[in-house]
């Protein structure tokens, strides 16, 4: 009991309800829509979802009910739920869970995702989850938002509550990537080599020795012309 109630007093109550809301289905109130799919949550209507709601809604939803509410989306990497940096460190503290960069946004996971011996040998790092021991890519504590609550259940020592107003003010990694969509991410290098390219193509223009360098035959000849007749 004692340690439930420290674990209540670190974590959002709405928390522990979003870690297990099933999101990407078809809205039923609004299935003929073209942005249909339920990938919201509100997190100021958490204690109204877990009377019965499934707690996620789609695009119309919240214009309908949600207006004017704390309201985040979830998107997925490979079949796994995450959730931008930008939009939950402003309710949630996410100090040491790892961040990943996908497609341009900085990202992390809501729970802890399964691995295969094969994958975890071959992602082997001196930093792993400290609770699922997954390698992780910066000297961080937790691979999900899932992992750090069953620490903080566990042991109390970390907090999901935002200090000094809401805002987290850990500096993000530059580091972390999801390894498994790097390949969604622009090719620095390919398009450094592209540039490099472009420079050596508009940089060496051809000198008046070199274009009169050209071999005679080569050029263009004329029309010839024929001697008269009977000459």
């Amino acid at each position: 009991m004692t340690m439930r109630r420290v674990a209540a007093s670190l974590v959002p109550p709405w928390l522990e309800h979003l870690l297990t809301t099933p999101f990407f289905f078809t809205c039923p109130s609004h299935s003929d829509a073209a942005r249909s799919e339920c990938n919201m949550y509100c997190l100021d209507c958490s204690s109204s979802a877990s009377g019965g709601s499934s707690g996620a809604f789609c695009f119309y939803c919240r214009s309908d009910r949600h207006s004017g509410h704390r309201v985040i989306q979830i998107r997925r990497s490979s079949y796994h739920d995450v959730v931008r940096v930008s939009e939950i460190q402003k309710a949630l503290d996410i100090t040491g869970v790892q961040t990943y960069v996908i497609n341009s946004a900085r990202v992390l996971f809501l729970n802890e995702r399964p691995q295969t011996r094969a994958s975890a040998k071959a992602a082997a790092s001196p930093h792993t989850c400290e609770i699922c021991s997954r390698s992780l890519l910066d000297p961080v504590r937790f691979c999900s938002l899932g992992c750090k609550l069953v620490w903080i259940k566990r042991d109390g020592d970390a907090s999901f509550v935002p200090k000094g107003g809401g805002e987290n003010d850990e500096p993000a990694s530059e580091s972390g990537r999801a390894e498994e969509d790097i390949e969604r991410l622009p090719d620095r290098r390919e398009g450094s080599r592209e540039g490099s390219r472009h420079v050596i193509g508009f940089s060496a223009p051809a000198s008046s020795s070199s274009s009169s360098s050209f071999p005679s035959s080569r050029r263009r000849k004329g029309f010839p012309h024929r001697a008269p007749f009977g000459s």
